[in-house]
């Protein structure tokens, strides 16, 4: 099912600049979420496409190549990890992972197969928004920062490296593959090392989201770093935030 978009839509108001024409799909496979998330994105000027199951999905993602996905875990077929390993071997996409389920496992399982944000069901339409235009203005800065800024020099503390022109990150020599929100997660860490950085700022600076109701997608993203680079790279301050501690060497 295609939703194209509506000539006069309500809603939060329109997609921000340069988001216009993009295009999401869903993959979901309970038919009245389904309509509903595809309606609500729709009326913010998206080109909108549902998949029902998990290999339907997979083969819209290759035909359509959207801009983000927003899928759901529980699909008939293939699970939604096993579609978002599928998509993202063919082309990094950004993904928001819905569930049923409020399990802190699956969100970090989820994370790691490389979702970059995940929702539990019930949600808001208003915050479903607001999160998938977040997702769009990551990769629209991601490809900014490419063209205007490509000889940016790596960050290197220790043995770790992280390449801001390519988007590589490095430790011990062995490349580590982070999705794009972690990559960026990490870069404003690492760019002020020791310093400690609020929940409420890092969720306002790498997901452009002032809600602080969504600090808790960031302690899921650290964690995600912490089993991919190491605990010992991204220290806790309880009740305030993060700090990047650089490694020795």
């Amino acid at each position: 099912m295609t939703t194209t978009p509506p000539a006069a839509a309500g809603g939060s108001g329109p997609a921000v600049a340069g988001q216009q024409s993009a295009t999401v799909l869903v993959v979901e496979d309970e038919p009245a979420i389904a309509t509903a998330i595809a309606q609500r994105l729709s009326a913010e000027g998206w080109r909108v496409e549902v998949a029902r199951d998990g290999l339907s999905g997979v083969d819209a993602a290759a035909r359509l190549q959207p801009d983000a996905v927003v899928l759901d875990v529980m699909l008939p077929g293939i699970d939604g990890l096993e579609v978002t390993r599928r998509i993202q071997a063919e082309r990094p996409v950004p993904i928001l992972m819905l569930t049923a389920r409020d399990d802190e496992t699956d969100m970090l399982v989820g994370l790691g197969v490389g979702a970059d944000d995940y929702m539990t069901k019930p949600f808001s339409m208003r915050e479903l928004v607001a999160r998938v235009k977040a997702l769009l203005r990551r990769v629209e800065r991601a490809a900014q920062v490419v063209v205007t800024a490509p000889a940016d020099p790596p960050i290197v503390m220790g043995d770790v490296t992280i390449d801001r022109a390519q988007r590589r990150v490095h430790r011990g020599g062995e490349e580590v593959h982070l999705t794009p929100t972690e990559f960026e997660l990490l870069v404003m860490l690492a760019s002020s090392p020791k310093t400690v950085l609020t929940r409420e700022r890092l969720l306002a600076e790498v997901w452009d989201w002032a809600d602080a109701s969504g600090t808790r997608t960031v302690d899921s993203h650290i964690k995600a770093l912490r089993r991919k680079l190491g605990a010992d790279l991204i220290r806790t301050v309880h009740g305030v935030g993060y700090a990047f501690e650089p490694p020795a060497g």
